[in-house]
Formats: C-alpha cells, structure tokens, sequence
C-alpha cells in the first residue's frame, strides 16, 4: 500500500496523519479525508486508499489527536453496547471549529508536496461531513468541492453549525443523506440547502436509500449497493471539479 505515515504539528499538538497515493503515482489534485467517529482503523485506510487509486493524494489526519492513544475500535463491536460511552471522550476533543482551526497546518502540509497540482477537495464521513464543510467555509480560496457522506448535525443551532458556513464557501459541494438517519433528518436538510441556496453555493444533494454509515463496510449497517453508488458519484464528482 503506497502509503506515508507523518507527523503534522498543529497548535495542540501532533496530529498522526497518513498520506496514500496510487502506484506509479506522478503528481495530481489532493483530497482531504475527515474520518467518521469510529476514528482511525483498517477500514478507513483502504477508502483513502481506494480514493488514491483514482488518482489523488489522500491526507487522512487523525482527529482524535487530542485525546491520545485509542482502539483500533471494531465498529460493529462499539455499536453493540452503549457507542457514547466509548466514543464520546474522543469526539469531545474535536469539533467542527477545531478541525477548521487544525486544516491551516494540514493545508501547510500539503503546500510542501511538490507532487499536489491543480485543485483541492475534502470529502467527510458522518462526523466528517460538517468538518469537511466547516474546514472548505474557513479556506475558501483553497477548496473546490467537498463531498459529505451521510454527515450529521448539518444545520443546528451551535455557532459553528455547518451550514453557517454556507456564505464564505467556494467550492462546489455533494451532499449524501441516508433515508434512516436520525442526525440529519427532512427539517435539518431543507435547513442546509435553504442556507446554500441563499448563499448561491453550488451543490447537489442526494438521499440513498439506506442507514447512516452505509459507505462504511465495517459497519453494521454496511449498504454495499448503496456504497457502491456513493463511490461513482464520488469519483465522478471529483474528477470534474478537480480536474
């Protein structure tokens, strides 16, 4: 696997993140991979890697830096029993303002990589989507499109909600919803798009029939039909907004 583990130093600290890229891999757009609460494991480093094979640099930092060591957690084994009690620790330690506060330095990061050309983008996974949402409203000027995968609490009241972010953006975005997911339900998309819509951003918005956490294929609601179709609209999004 042509991946890279590095250290990269934010404000708070060291954040391990790992870099994949394809094989004979020459040079082209990055993406910046937010992970979903489950945090880092087996099954998120092969979608980044999966990602890099269509010919991207993928930069998958670990979140739950702040915390400390953690897992690898089996998702289907968390899920089991009470999730918060064993999840909730490390997702206290992050957030949507703290993971845009932390993209300065990854995008410090990405700016050395001499193989990154053209353009930017970010895709994020439940917890991730707002993240990935947040950090492009932050750096508009850096990202093109950024895609979320059954992302939760889109369009809440907190003041760093998502899609209060909707007048700074500039890039392009796909958003993903689940028709079971009780973190995004009708009221809190019409929120998110009535948002960008005012604020004139393009996107797209799409609802897969299926639970949240369908793109993870070690969750138990793994939906492979459905994660199959989140990966061509994925793949053939990036390819035209960052190409």
């Amino acid at each position: 696997m042509p991946r890279e583990d590095i250290s990269i130093t934010t404000q708070d600290g060291v954040c391990p993140s790992h870099a994949f890229t394809p094989d004979g891999w020459v040079g082209g757009p990055a993406v910046v991979f937010f992970m979903d609460a489950g945090g880092i494991r087996p099954a998120v480093f092969d979608m980044a890697q999966r990602l890099a094979n269509a010919g991207y640099l993928v930069l998958v930092p670990d979140l739950f830096y702040r915390y400390g060591a953690y897992g690898p957690f089996d998702p289907v084994e968390v899920l089991k029993g009470d999730f918060m009690a064993t999840l909730g620790p490390l997702m206290a330690t992050t957030g949507n303002t703290k993971a845009a506060e932390d993209m300065g330095m990854f995008l410090a990061y990405v700016d050395t990589r001499t193989d990154v050309t053209g353009k930017l983008g970010a895709v994020g996974f439940c917890m991730g989507g707002g993240m990935a949402i947040a950090a492009a409203g932050t750096y508009p000027d850096r990202f093109a499109a950024v895609a979320s995968f059954h992302g939760g609490n889109l369009a809440t009241d907190r003041p760093d909600s998502p899609h209060t972010y909707a007048p700074r953006l500039k890039a392009e975005l796909y958003i993903a919803a689940a028709t079971n997911d009780a973190s995004y339900p009708t009221e809190m998309a019409e929120r998110l798009e009535r948002a960008l819509i005012e604020a004139g951003v393009p996107f797209r918005a799409e609802t897969y029939p299926a639970a949240h956490g369908w793109m993870k294929p070690d969750f138990p609601v793994f939906n492979e039909a459905a994660a199959e179709w989140g990966w061509r609209e994925m793949l053939a999004f990036f390819d035209r907004t960052l190409r």
